[in-house]
């Protein structure tokens, strides 16, 4: 019976597939092995030359995709991405046994994506985007997001999510402000790409990587949008309370929030630790800067990750299922998610009024599928007017 049902799943889903198509420009990636010297980071006991650590600094190994020049290169792929966890934490000594990811994407591998790496830079200079993985997750988690952002014009950076001196994340105010930091890190250092505009700066998150832009955006006045794929802040606002430094209330910059549509945020709240929920909603806070909120109403939690899509077995997301929305509605319901993501930064970084009429509208009227998306857009100046 078990195999007949899971047999059913299999031929009712479909592997994912990005349904965007690329924007005016083509994609080079770049890989930089950096080091916050500021910061320590232990080494193990088979670290064998100070060389691979960096003399005991924080290890952040950044991935860049930026607008290209058009190349003959064969782009990346899936298995390419995957590889490049191999030196995460030690750049010149890989480790094929610890990168999990091998297992979970081989049948992934051959997928083609659209950066080529070291590809000539385009003239010119883009607006900067952070990416923030989710915990514990690899900084390509999201790599056809990335690819996707920055052939509209944008430098894209990431780096892996960390804990403060492990690789994996704490689910603590540690690892936020390990992750925060590490943000910020990646700002200071496009002072060294001449294709990035630092004057225009976002940052993109997925899960508890929300919770890392939003410190981070509260501490670094160089931020100035944030876009949370269902951020972790919204359901720990005791995090948010406990870090002391954080405020939503007094926020004054934009912030797109795509919520999932399995929320079941209250049947859920005892599971919590009470500490981690008791705080203001952040939301419900955020008065002083322009709010976007987008109810992706067919979306599990996972399926706003397009390599964690690749990943899922049939049987993984038939549990994650929300109700009848099928594997085909998933890719529909990510392409949305990317486009409303560059329409929100077109119109917060570019300054494109035609695109912060696009994210006024209603779904209907943008095209979007019956069933799929709920929006509510709040104007701060319009609260402004209230009070």
């Amino acid at each position: 019976m078990y195999m007949l049902w899971f047999r059913i799943c299999a031929f009712q889903t479909s592997s994912f597939e990005f349904l965007q198509k690329p924007g005016p420009y083509p994609v080079g990636l770049k890989v930089a092995d950096e080091y916050d010297r500021s910061r320590s980071y232990p080494t193990s006991p088979k670290d064998s030359s100070k060389a691979t650590v960096g003399d005991n600094a924080r290890p952040l190994q950044t991935l860049i995709w930026y607008p290209s020049l058009r190349t003959t290169g064969k782009p990346m792929t899936v298995g390419d991405y995957v590889r490049l966890a191999d030196t995460e934490i030690h750049f010149n000594a890989p480790d094929e046994k610890e990168n999990r990811w091998r297992l979970l994407l081989k049948a992934s591998f051959d997928i083609p994506l659209w950066a080529v790496r070291d590809a000539q830079p385009a003239k010119g200079r883009y607006p900067v985007l952070i990416y923030a993985p989710g915990d514990s997750s690899v900084s390509w988690e999201n790599a056809d997001l990335c690819e996707y952002l920055s052939s509209h014009g944008y430098v894209v950076l990431a780096s892996p999510s960390m804990g403060m001196s492990t690789r994996d994340m704490t689910d603590d105010l540690d690892g936020i402000n390990a992750q925060a930091s590490d943000i910020s890190f990646l700002i200071t250092y496009t002072k060294s790409l001449p294709e990035a505009d630092l004057s225009e700066v976002a940052v993109v998150s997925w899960s508890w990587g929300g919770f890392s832009s939003l410190f981070a955006a509260a501490r670094d006045p160089r931020i100035d949008a944030l876009v949370a794929m269902d951020g972790s802040m919204r359901y720990y606002p005791g995090l948010v309370k406990m870090a002391g430094d954080v405020h939503p209330e007094r926020m004054t910059i934009p912030l797109l929030f795509f919520t999932r549509g399995d929320d079941n945020l209250l049947e859920e709240i005892d599971t919590y630790a009470a500490e981690d929920i008791e705080g203001p909603n952040v939301l419900n806070a955020w008065i002083h800067g322009d709010l976007l909120t987008v109810n992706m109403l067919g979306m599990a939690h996972p399926e706003f990750c397009s390599m964690f899509q690749r990943r899922e077995s049939a049987q993984r997301f038939a549990e994650n299922q929300v109700a009848d929305y099928g594997r085909d509605d998933a890719n529909t319901s990510y392409a949305w998610v990317a486009l409303y993501t560059l329409k929100f930064l077109d119109a917060y970084l570019k300054h494109d009024d035609s695109e912060k009429a696009f994210l006024e509208k209603t779904p209907a009227e943008n095209g979007v599928p019956k069933h799929f998306m709920g929006i509510n857009f709040r104007s701060h100046r319009s609260l402004a007017r209230g009070q």
